[in-house]
This record gives C-alpha cells, sequence and structure tokens, in this order.
C-alpha cells in the first residue's frame, strides 16, 4: 500500500505531507515532512516529543510515534502548486509498538473492535453548525456575521452562500461526499452536511471539515467559529450525529419490518443506554463552558433526557422510516456541539449504546410533545430528568460513570478531566460585562 501511495503522491506532484492526528482536546496537530521522507515515514514511524501535546505523556515518558494511515491521503486543494502538500491522518503509538493510551483516534478504534466483536459496525453522521464572521480592525473580539438571511434563505447576491459553495468544492475535492448545504436558523449561521460513515471515517472527515471550512473562510479575509453560542440571543452551533449499527453485510440493524415504527430492539436497547448514560456523556460531547449556554430552553437546543420521533426538543430523535428504507433508519443524539472531539465523542456515545445493549435495557415511552412547555410537576411525572446545567455539573456526572470512563481509558480520563476542570475554575472567577452593568452601581 505505501509503495503505491508514494507513486500516486509522485503523481499528484506533491512536495510536502502533514501528519494530522489530534490532542485530547480535540485540537488538529500536525508534523509537516518534505515529501521525499515519506518512505522513512511508512517503516518507521516519526517520533515526536508528546510531552508538549495537552494530555499525551509526562516529560519522562514523552517519546510518542506517528504511523500513518495511507487510507486517509488526501491533497489539500488550497495549498500552491509550487508548495503542494498532502495529508494523512496518523495513529499515535508509544516506543514499545503499542497504540499510546492517550491517542483520541487510537480510543475510538478500541471502542469500535469491541463493537465489531459483538457484529456490530457503527455508523455516524454528524451535521456540523457553525458561523462566518468579518475579521475587524479592532483589537478586541466582537462577532459580525457576514449576512443577513435566515433559515433556507436563498439570495444569488448572498456573499456567504459564495463562501459556502467553496467550502464545498474544497471538501468534494478532499474525497468527503457532500449531500447538502444551506443557512442555518441564525444570522451568518450555516450548516453543510456530509454522508454518514463508519465512526472512525466519520470522524477524520469531522476533522477535516472544521479546518477546511477556517481555511476557506481565511482565503476571503473572514473567520469560521465553531463556538457553541458565540452570540446572545440566538440559536447557538450544534453537531447533531446520526447513529446505527449494520452487521458485517452493511444490512442496517436498526431497521425492523416486524416493529409498527420500524425501530428494531436493538435500537431501542441503544438508545436507553445513552440516555441512562446522558447527564455524563455532556461532558465529552459538549465540553466546553460555553457549550451549556447553547443547552438552553428556547433555541431548539436539547437539555431533557427523553426521546421522540418528530419533537425537536427531545436529546434524541427518531427520524420516521418508510417500510423498504432500511437504510434510512437511525437515531439522531442532538446534544454535541462542534466543540467536541469527535474521537472521544464517538467513542462515549458507542460506549453508552453498547452498555444499554449489553444489558437489554428498555428505553421508555416517546414524548411527542413540546418538553418546554410541561412544567416541572408534568416532567416529574413523566420521569423526564436534565441534562447538566454547567460544564461543572457535566464533569461531577463524568466522574461518577465508569462505563465511559473506561471506554477512554484511565489516560484519556484523567488528562480530560485535569483539563476540563481548569477551564471550569478559570471561567468561574472571571468577571463578565454582565457583572459588572448589574452589580457595579449596587446600593
Amino acid at each position: 500500500m505505501s509503495t503505491d501511495l508514494l507513486a500516486r503522491m509522485e503523481k499528484d506532484q506533491v512536495h510536502f505531507v502533514n501528519l494530522q492526528f489530534t490532542d485530547i482536546l480535540g485540537n488538529i496537530k500536525s508534523v509537516t515532512l518534505p515529501a521525499d521522507q515519506m518512505p522513512r515515514a511508512f517503516d518507521t514511524g516519526i517520533w515526536f516529543d508528546g510531552s508538549s501535546v495537552e494530555g499525551f505523556a509526562r516529560i519522562c515518558e514523552s517519546d510518542r510515534v506517528l504511523v500513518p494511515d495511507s487510507t486517509t491521503y488526501q491533497v489539500l486543494p488550497w495549498s500552491a502548486p509550487a508548495r503542494r502538500r498532502a495529508r494523512l491522518f496518523c495513529d499515535v503509538y508509544g516506543p514499545d509498538d503499542t497504540p499510546a493510551s492517550s491517542d483520541p483516534r487510537s480510543a475510538l478504534k478500541r471502542m469500535l473492535a469491541q463493537a465489531a466483536e459483538l457484529g456490530y459496525i457503527y455508523h455516524t453522521g454528524p451535521e456540523l453548525e457553525f458561523f462566518i464572521f468579518e475579521r475587524g480592525e479592532a483589537a478586541t473580539i466582537h462577532p459580525v456575521p457576514y449576512d443577513v438571511v435566515g433559515y433556507f434563505d436563498f439570495s444569488p447576491r448572498d456573499k456567504a452562500q459564495q463562501v459556502r459553495s467553496e467550502i464545498v468544492l474544497a471538501l468534494k475535492a478532499l474525497g468527503i461526499e457532500v449531500e447538502m448545504s444551506h443557512h442555518e436558523v441564525a444570522t451568518g449561521q450555516h450548516e453543510i452536511d456530509f454522508r454518514y460513515a463508519d465512526a472512525l471515517t466519520a470522524a477524520d472527515n469531522a476533522v477535516t471539515f472544521k479546518y477546511t471550512v477556517r481555511a476557506v473562510a481565511a482565503s476571503h479575509g473572514l473567520y469560521a467559529s465553531f463556538m457553541p453560542k458565540p452570540i446572545f440571543g440566538i440559536n447557538g452551533s450544534g453537531m447533531h450525529v446520526h447513529q446505527s449499527f449494520a452487521n458485517l453485510a452493511g444490512e442496517n440493524l436498526f431497521y425492523s419490518d416486524e416493529m409498527p415504527d420500524h425501530l428494531s430492539q436493538l435500537a431501542d436497547s441503544f438508545v436507553a443506554g445513552q440516555m441512562v448514560h446522558a447527564r455524563a456523556l455532556s461532558a465529552i460531547v459538549a465540553p466546553t463552558v460555553n457549550s451549556y449556554k447553547r443547552l438552553t430552553p428556547g433555541y431548539e437546543a436539547p437539555v431533557y433526557i427523553c426521546w421522540a420521533h418528530q419533537n425537536r426538543s427531545a436529546l434524541i430523535r427518531v427520524p420516521p422510516a418508510r417500510q423498504g428504507r432500511k437504510s434510512a433508519m437511525r437515531v439522531e443524539l442532538r446534544c454535541p456541539d462542534p466543540s467536541a472531539n469527535p474521537y472521544l465523542a464517538f467513542t462515549a456515545m458507542l460506549a453508552a449504546g453498547l452498555d444499554g445493549v449489553q444489558r437489554s435495557l428498555k428505553a421508555p415511552e416517546m414524548v411527542n410533545e413540546d418538553i418546554y412547555h410541561l412544567d416541572k410537576a408534568e416532567r416529574r411525572r413523566k420521569s423526564i430528568e436534565t441534562l447538566p446545567g454547567t460544564l461543572a455539573e457535566a464533569l461531577v456526572a463524568l466522574e461518577q460513570d465508569e462505563v465511559i470512563k473506561n471506554a477512554l481509558g484511565e489516560t484519556i480520563i484523567t488528562a480530560f478531566l485535569r483539563a476540563k476542570w481548569a477551564e471550569w475554575n478559570e471561567y468561574r472567577i472571571q468577571v463578565s460585562a454582565w457583572e459588572l452593568e448589574h452589580y457595579l452601581e449596587m446600593a
């Protein structure tokens, strides 16, 4: 495979290769090699200092090795011909030639292998929303949307639509099958959906998607933000994730001809597992202080732990599937946002769902009414719990959830909790503009 890829790189006239991986928090990291050094990369891997990467290694055990995944080769379409670059995602190994326990991509691969032993292939289809903002001259940060249109609006002179079209072309050049793009609810907000895939490929695609959107926006003097709630009073950005299981023959195991709603018992137990672990899961899939300013009632973001068919206020939605449309049956988890590390998010989501399957849990009755209009007593009567209201609440729930912690592994959990508690503690001692406005001149 590596020999064929080296020949393809020569044909593509690639001069540099970015070997990419993510840290614990999902930040993309890269080591750049001249193309003529790639035979060495394939033969022995590339050594790097893991102690400088968030969560990877202590300084006394810092040596790590990047092992390129040849199936992820793509030429970066925005690179100039004279400096043409390609990228390869890498798995991170220790000096003993075993996958590093701190590598998010390897954690997902381990979880997918557990599912495969049970006969399940986990498919995901993430939908990442984002804002495009103008880059102002001022030193202070103030998000200014690049357009003034709304949900699904169309205008032939819409400047943001032109940028979005260039993003789609760049994604297609990177081998990502784009299914649809459109303007989202909020001013300056957009969504581009790409085809579902096995969870590892989907996570790679989500990482690629984010830096592609940012690169194209930057080429127009703009910046793209995946911050969950960048502007007060309008919708935030989510990363709804559609999920299903397939068998080795590719058949969708969440579909059943025998059930009235065509949802299999396997899917029901998977949903039950994610509901049981939802509060802990939120720390991984909505992992920032800002995430919980999106997860509030009134902005189409889920707050209540329940499931439904058409009800978009529910945590988990099951889009209706017509008889014979087996491949379309899926369950959509609506609380994740694009600040999450997709490798860790999919690992935790799969672990939660598999726990429900292995324990044969049964999901509660669906709630097909607007939960936001139910009072506290009605929610209590229907046993509808809520997601954490802050990052701190979510971290406490995560610390108490052995299923999610075991799936991610001690190294990742320790580093993640350390980083996120530091984020929370730094945030809670800040003095905000709201506080100054309300309290500065109090009698």
